[in-house]
């Protein structure tokens, strides 16, 4: 049976992904409505007209919201959910904070609601730690940048020059995390917020971290946040998975 549902997306971006499920699910002719959640609304107004120029036939409403406020709006009607949350986005939490995360969401999902998620498996340390040191710079020139958009933006007087770029990847916890490391002994400025930041030489600027789960841990994980693992979608190597869970 074709039950209407809403397919509902934290985080959509440009949508360049989600497209591609978007157009197969027109294809099949189901019943659906199509919610991108962000918090800035010009984002949200990007996305819809470049949806409207490639998907006419697609039906959407953007909702410019921080996540569960969105939900919680959403939470009365009787309309089946499915929650797209991709990308790997839940590696930006530490696996102490993901459980918290998730179980608000469950919290204010209905029992026949789904989740479907991106997460970046565990797999071989050097393939891993290579995409964080990449042989063309890519991670390394993002983390830097930040110190550029300080600059630009908050009057700060960072000297990129004086920070090197430092990945770490632990196979036991699945942590990988990026830091920017002081080669001097240096004082740095922000002047919009009348701050001065001492550097010691070798002292690190944490920048981000990325979590790797492996199948087990998704497992506890979604055991912890009110969730049971439905089933998990693999890419043909194995290194990735969309994990579609359900509501305990």
């Amino acid at each position: 049976m074709n039950a209407p549902f809403q397919l509902i997306e934290f985080g959509a971006g440009d949508g360049y992904k989600t497209k591609v499920l978007l157009r197969f699910l027109l294809e099949s002719e189901l019943d659906f409505e199509y919610i991108p959640i962000d918090i800035s609304t010009s984002v949200l107004v990007q996305l819809e007209n470049s949806l409207q120029e490639e998907l006419p036939d697609l039906k959407v409403r953007p909702i410019a919201k921080d996540y569960f406020s969105a939900l919680e709006d959403l939470k009365s009607n009787n309309i089946r959910k499915v929650i797209l949350f991709l990308g790997s986005n839940i590696g930006n939490f530490t696996k102490n904070n993901a459980p918290a995360f998730l179980t608000q969401l469950s919290d204010r999902m209905n029992p026949d609601d789904y989740l479907l998620m991106g997460v970046d498996l565990k797999k071989d340390p050097n393939v891993i730690l290579a995409a964080y040191n990449d042989k063309n710079g890519i991670t390394r020139a993002f983390n830097l940048n930040l110190l550029n958009r300080i600059n630009q933006e908050l009057g700060g007087d960072f000297d990129i020059f004086n920070f090197e770029h430092f990945p770490i990847y632990d196979p036991v916890s699945g942590a990988t995390k990026s830091y920017l490391i002081s080669k001097r002994e240096q004082t740095v400025c922000i002047s919009s917020l009348d701050l001065q930041i001492h550097f010691e030489a070798g002292e690190p600027i944490d920048m981000e971290i990325s979590q790797k789960y492996s199948i087990k841990d998704l497992k506890d994980l979604a055991s912890k946040s009110g969730f049971n693992v439905v089933k998990n979608y693999f890419d043909c190597k194995h290194l990735f998975t969309d994990t579609l869970w359900s509501i305990k």
